[in-house]
């Protein structure tokens, strides 16, 4: 009988397939003694099975190419840095030696314990970890028991589970898995963006979907809309082949904007940069005309090893993005690494109780000046190649410029003096991601030469909300008077002293956020190359003169919904 489910669309796209349902993940295990006899076999199989998990981690990033492996990368080496997280490990070899406990139950009673732990934690960030804990200790029990790990998927099914992890989307996408369904989840979440990334259709938030859709279920999936449609009638089919003949006409129409100039209906001219942190990323930003990479992320280059890279490696890999934009400008961000992200070179801080607030950004690179010195000759070196932009992230106070400005000089000078070729001018911008700086702009901007909001970060620290903390899923959104406020005060500032200003949050690459950020005065945009011909359509739709005279009654909204009618007329 067919059922029309609702979800939250996450990532566009629509699917047919058959329901593949995966059942949330319960470690129930009956409580079980050995005997002292039975210690050491009972450690030598649990560590046997941690040994595999490890194996299958490293084996499982190894099959990954290219953006995704930097993309999953991150979620894999976070999984196995739980895999040696002395806590875990001890405590499970003490709960067998000293409580004669089975493997299993050991398991259990030590998923337990650190999940009440993570569960005082007053922190939104460390709490949503638990995901990561139950997919580590599901991954150990299954290697207790010889069964398979990997996310499981045949070709034109449709995944349905409670919760989908990054590091899962690519290998279902190429196991051929068309499209996901989670009960829970948020479109802003880091699944949701990978999704998007990889052009997969997700719906999350579709309560219902664990109760309501059965193994083997003909599904069609709405990833725009959201709405998922169990035992399609011959009308659903027909309006989903229409849908895909609409997609396919649309594609074909956003490939004619490739050389066509981002400029909106009353003649202004909107800077269309790009987000990369790959080489496939700069090519792609290449091919469709973009102005410049407006945020090279360099964090990869310390997330995938153990050793710190050296200035060479540094400076051949910013001198290929440089040399592969062909004299557009290339805007380096310098380290933007903390205790939240898997680190393996030992730079973060272990153990940090909140690394959102903790040493990150600037912060960590001042704290460790030789490892910023030889970021920051790279890219000076790098320069001479082509125009090149330093950007400095988690700005919080004038005196992290101060530091930053007194390096470069002192680092230009030093260069030059040993015969490198480092340009005449290299514009500095500071990252807008915490709330202090956008307040107080004012007092550094006669520091830098541009400034660049980051508002992923800026959102999360604004209304004390984690992204991915799904219970806080309605609250963290874009769609807020306090970061429209704090947009326009920027975007006044960076007026006002002739300094440009970009915006490279996730709002961004949203077309249905153009009208807001154009309304705003915003001119320079960055976004992940994929996005980049549908927003340029967008914003050769608009009028930016009709839209920023209407910008008084955006700012004046009180709350969410006020912001969402405002939008509403705009798109008419």
């Amino acid at each position: 009988m067919r059922k029309l489910l609702p979800g939250h669309g996450a990532s566009r796209g629509s699917a047919l397939g058959r329901a593949r349902v995966r059942q949330p993940h319960a470690l129930e295990v009956a409580e079980q003694r050995i005997r002292a006899s039975e210690v050491e076999d009972e450690l030598t199989r649990l560590h046997a099975a941690v040994a595999a998990a490890r194996t299958e981690m490293h084996d499982l990033r190894a099959r990954l190419h290219g953006a995704l492996a930097r993309e999953v990368g991150e979620f894999l080496d976070l999984h196995a840095l739980l895999l040696d997280d002395p806590e875990l490990l001890h405590g499970l070899d003490d709960l067998i030696r000293k409580g004669r406990y089975g493997a299993d139950y050991a398991l259990r009673l030590q998923r337990d314990r650190l999940a009440a732990v993570f569960q005082d934690m007053d922190d939104a960030y460390l709490k949503s970890r638990m995901d990561d804990l139950d997919h580590v200790i599901g991954r150990i029990h299954a290697h207790l028991h010889s069964r398979s790990t990997d996310a499981e998927g045949l070709a034109g099914e449709i995944l349905v589970s409670d919760t989908v992890a990054p590091s899962e989307l690519a290998q279902l996408q190429a196991q051929g898995v068309v499209a996901v369904i989670t009960s829970t989840g948020s479109t802003l979440s880091h699944s949701a963006i990978l999704a998007r990334s990889l052009h997969m259709p997700l719906v999350v938030g579709a309560a219902q979907a664990l109760t309501k859709i059965n193994d083997g279920d003909a599904l069609i999936v709405d990833g725009e809309t959201g709405e998922v449609v169990v035992d399609p009638s011959a009308a659903d089919l027909r309006a989903y082949r229409q849908r895909l003949k609409d997609a396919a006409r649309e594609q074909r129409e956003l490939g004619r904007l490739r050389s066509k100039p981002t400029r909106t209906r009353d003649g202004i001219d909107i800077a269309l940069h790009a987000n990369a942190e790959s080489r496939e990323d700069v090519a792609q930003a290449h091919a469709l005309g973009a102005a410049g990479i407006g945020l090279y992320r360099t964090e990869f280059l310390f997330l995938q090893r153990k050793e710190l890279p050296d200035e060479e490696e540094q400076f051949r890999t910013y001198r290929d993005v440089v040399l592969g934009m062909s004299g557009r400008p290339v805007t380096i961000r310098t380290l933007d690494l903390g205790a939240d992200k898997a680190d393996r070179t030992g730079l973060a801080l272990r153990g940090e109780e909140n690394p959102a607030l903790g040493l990150r950004g600037v912060r960590l690179s001042l704290a460790h000046g030789d490892v910023f010195d030889t970021q920051l000759r790279a890219i000076l070196r790098a320069s001479g190649y082509g125009p090149v932009r330093v950007l400095v992230p988690m700005v919080a106070v004038r005196e992290e410029l101060v530091q930053v400005r007194k390096r470069l000089k002192r680092l230009t000078a030093q260069l030059r003096k040993q015969g490198h070729e480092v340009a005449a001018e290299i514009p500095l911008g500071a990252m807008i991601e915490v709330p202090s700086a956008a307040i107080c702009v004012e007092h550094f901007i006669d520091l830098v030469d541009f400034l660049s909001v980051g508002t992923n970060d800026l959102v999360q620290y604004l209304l004390a909300a984690d992204r991915n903390n799904e219970a806080l899923g309605e609250l963290y959104s874009p769609l807020r008077p306090a970061l429209l406020r704090l947009l326009e005060m920027v975007l006044s500032a960076g007026r006002a002293h002739g300094k440009q200003v970009t915006v490279c949050g996730e709002i961004a690459g949203d077309a249905a956020m153009a009208p807001i950020l154009l309304a705003l005065g915003l001119e320079h945009f960055s976004l992940h190359p994929s996005h980049l011909l549908e927003l340029r359509r967008a914003i050769r739709g608009h009028d930016r003169s009709a839209l920023m005279d209407q910008a008084g009654k955006l700012l004046k909204a009180r709350d969410r919904t006020g912001i969402e009618r405002w939008l509403a007329k705009a798109a008419d």
